[in-house]
């Protein structure tokens, strides 16, 4: 094998052949001849691309790799390291969007004069996205751009990578430079340093496949691709941004624009994150604007430089120059400028006066500089408690707006509540530099349990009376998928659990757009809106705790909306429950136990019976709805949400999902528990959740509602789970059936699909009398329902 060559591990393989990993540990077991492992270590072992694929093939298993899983593979397994791949990548893409015709010529080189030729030629394409370098220096002063209100405008892009680590946390307190040089001393105005022709020789094939992938996808949409997937393949080493908040929060700093202006006769504005992080919130910036961002790992302010240069207008606009309104002004916003440093510390942009400025701040950091920085000029409203990062960050981007200006920060609940921040807050109120607060579902960001909250600024202006209140939010009810209105007895509206609450919460039952909506409304109306926002006298909340949660002062409104939606609940739950008592099933008649001929899923699959797929879709992922094991689980609709662009955490492609169609069955892998649903004209389309199991049967061979109901049996679930960690996995080709002919199947399948109505009346009958039940302590206690 080549010294350099690619290597995959398990997940990798599994990703290849589209199956579960616990698939590729059972090839291992039953295939002598499957490869070995070539690295990695005993528990997780890593194997050679090339001999995988060659035994795939031989297999049966794989067609052809996908040629954004070659790409990815060939990241992975760099010899330098996944990020400075990625960082290598990026220029290369940065060439072949901006300058094609060079890229072709460069690529019909040999590889060694090919790695000889490129450092030049990113030269060019960095120096005109990001700025020229001086001096020795990569990085130069650059002119103010329009539209900052400012001193001198600092020099573009910076961001020094050469002996780049591979990105660590999102949000690094002070980086370590090459050469133990500490960033926090001083914030680094370096642009993305050129890769060297030696540097670049054993990235040559990489950068070759990366250009071809962008020919199908764009440059932009490559790069995303991999740094997504370098972010889900190490999720504890980054605190993200999720791509819908990031729009929420770039839509909450900026005024509705004008219908009747283009997009490009907008004014360009200045936009800083200080803690930038992957870049996320700027990428969510539209419209013309001036890009600035400082991150405290050298190698993840790379990335993002480079990402946001991909994100910016290509070559074509670019050629045409920047359009003009009627005045005549330039429109055009400058390339990005991102530099290294801790911002506490090294404030990179000291003279910076933007228009927006948008943070996700590291939370609950004790080492921010609270004892070196104690004089610090940026604390206008109190120098923050040790235990008050949060609030030091709130007025470092106070200091970093012009007057004005709108920020909104992504702040933890527990900031606008603690003691030690309560003077903070009470000068924030009393000069109207807070204007809102809004919490968040649970879900909504890392870290996932917590409803974090969203505080909108502004930069109080010399002379303007400051505002006499601030608007509280409160969107934790939201946090369920939309209603269906196809829902009937067996499918309640919206999934959602007596009392509106949704069970199992977090990331996959997030509903987005009724959130981002509330959100929306709230802020541009201002107004009281009954358990959702109210714009409360700052007079009122300067008391001794100054406590600014939503929640204490929003009082959710009754389950069920008061006696006249009680009354509606009362009578959908009669009509439930008179369906119920149609389907419950006739006595059942004893008999001596059968002794019939079993047979395996896997043996059905093998001889063609039934197909067998693994789900990996997310809410999100895709277009199509997504069906989640809580629905399953559940009995609830396929949840629903716009896509964002990102791939499902196991490294699935977000475009390539398998979808379901009538007749499918489908069982969670996970959990012990029996559970298993027929796919209905409804539901089919939906794409399948990871953590399930579709068997998609050959009708003329296997009747699915007898399949659906024997595989549900307790003793066949033992039997097929493996019980070596502490939850049970379901291997679903373990499962028995009875051999029978299709009209006996059928005979069992009717009797099976009259048991799952009837399970499904009980379901929707217990979450209407918990609703009611609820809805009428709720009544009673607060007023609105009398016992009489």
């Amino acid at each position: 094998m080549p010294e350099n060559a690619t290597e995959v591990t398990a997940a990798g393989i599994a990703r290849l052949a589209g199956v579960g990993r616990a698939a590729v540990s059972n090839w291992r077991r039953r295939y002598a001849d499957f490869p070995q492992p070539v690295g990695g270590t005993g528990t997780s072992p890593s194997f050679a691309l090339a001999e995988v694929e060659q035994w795939l093939r031989d297999q049966g298993k794989l067609a052809e790799v996908p040629l954004r899983e070659r790409v990815w593979q060939a990241v992975a397994g760099h010899p330098a390291g996944a990020g400075r791949a990625l960082i290598h990548v990026g220029c290369a893409l940065l060439l072949v969007r901006d300058r094609p015709t060079a890229w072709l010529e460069l690529a019909a080189a040999p590889d060694e004069r090919m790695a000889a030729l490129l450092p030049q030629a990113m030269e060019h394409v960095l120096t005109a996205r990001l700025g020229p370098a001086a001096d020795g220096v990569h990085g130069a002063s650059a002119p103010e751009p329009a539209g900052v209100h400012g001193a001198s405008a600092p020099e573009p892009a910076g961001v020094h990578t050469a002996g780049v680590q591979e990105p660590g946390d999102d949000h690094t307190a002070g980086a370590q430079e090459p050469g133990g040089v500490h960033t926090a001393s001083a914030p680094q105005s370096a642009r993305v340093h050129t890769p060297t022709a030696q540097d670049l020789l054993p990235s040559v094939p990489l950068l070759r496949a990366a250009a071809e992938l962008a020919a199908g996808i764009g440059a932009g949409q490559a790069f995303e691709f991999l740094l997504g997937r370098q972010l889900d393949a190490n999720p504890r080493q980054y605190t993200l941004t999720p791509p819908q908040l990031a729009e929420l929060m770039v839509d909450l700093a900026e005024p509705p624009k004008d219908a009747d202006r283009a997009a490009w006769e907008q004014p360009v504005r200045s936009v800083l994150d200080p803690a930038a992080g992957t870049g996320a919130l700027l990428r969510a910036v539209g419209g013309p604007a001036a890009l600035y961002a400082q991150e405290a790992d050298p190698a993840l302010a790379a990335l993002t430089a480079l990402r946001l240069a991909l994100a910016a207008e290509g070559p074509r606009r670019a050629a045409e120059g920047p359009r003009r309104p009627a005045d005549g002004a330039h429109r055009a916003a400058p390339g990005p400028t991102v530099r290294t440093g801790d911002t506490l510390r090294a404030d990179a942009f000291p003279e910076l006066a933007a228009d927006t400025v948008l943070c996700h701040p590291p939370f609950n950091e004790r080492n921010w500089g609270h004892d070196e920085l104690a004089y610090d000029p940026r604390w206008e409203y109190g120098l923050p408690a040790r235990t008050e990062s949060e609030l030091a960050w709130v007025q470092h981007v106070l200091a970093r707006l012009r007057d004005g200006g709108t920020a909104v920060v992504l702040m933890p609940p527990a900031a606008a509540s603690r003691r030690s921040g309560r003077r903070i807050r009470a000068g924030l109120l009393r000069r109207g530099a807070l204007r809102a607060v809004i919490a968040l579902p649970a879900g909504a960001a890392p870290p996932y349990g917590i409803p974090l909250h969203l505080w909108i600024l502004c930069k109080p202006e010399p002379g303007v009376r400051p505002a006499a209140d601030l608007l509280l939010a409160d969107t934790s009810d939201l946090s369920g998928p939309a209603p269906d209105a196809s829902a009937g007895p067996g499918r309640p509206p919206g999934g959602k659990a007596a009392g509106g609450k949704t069970p199992g919460g977090g990331r996959e039952r997030f509903d987005w757009p009724a959130v981002r909506s509330a959100v929306l409304d709230a802020w541009r109306d201002r107004a009281d809106a009954e358990g959702v926002s109210r714009v409360v006298p700052v007079i009122e909340l300067l008391d001794d705790d100054v406590d600014l949660a939503p929640a204490r002062h929003l009082p959710r409104p009754a389950s069920g909306g008061g006696a006249s939606g009680l009354g509606e609940v009362r009578e959908r739950l009669t009509e439930t429950l008179r369906l119920t008592t149609g389907l419950v099933p006739p006595a059942a008649a004893p008999a001596e136990p059968a002794h019939r001929p079993l047979t395996t899923v896997g043996e059905l699959a093998r001889a063609g019976a039934l197909f067998l797929h693994s789900g990996t879709a997310v809410p999100g992922s895709t277009a199509a709805p997504v069906l989640t094991e809580h629905d399953v689980l559940t009995g609830a609709a396929p949840t629903a949400l716009p896509p964002t662009g990102q791939e499902a955490p196991g490294g699935a492609a977000a475009d390539d999902p398998v979808l379901l169609e009538p007749g499918d069955v489908v069982v969670p892998v996970l959990g012990g528990g029996t559970a298993a649903r027929v796919v209905d004209a409804a539901t089919a389309g939906a794409a399948l959740g990871r953590n399930l199991q579709l068997l998609r049967p050959d009708p003329a061979a296997v009747d699915p509602w007898f399949l659906a109901g024997f595989l549900r049996g307790t003793a066949n679930h033992r039997q097929a789970s493996s019980y070596a960690s502490t939850a049970a996995r379901l291997d679903a080709r373990r499962l028995q059936l009875p051999r029978m002919p299709l009209a006996e199947q059928q005979r069992y399948g009717e009797r099976f699909r009259e048991l799952a109505a009837f399970e499904d009346a009980l379901r929707t009958a217990g979450r209407l009398g918990g609703q009611l039940v609820q809805g009428m302590y709720d009544g009673l206690t607060d007023g609105t329902v009398t016992p009489g």
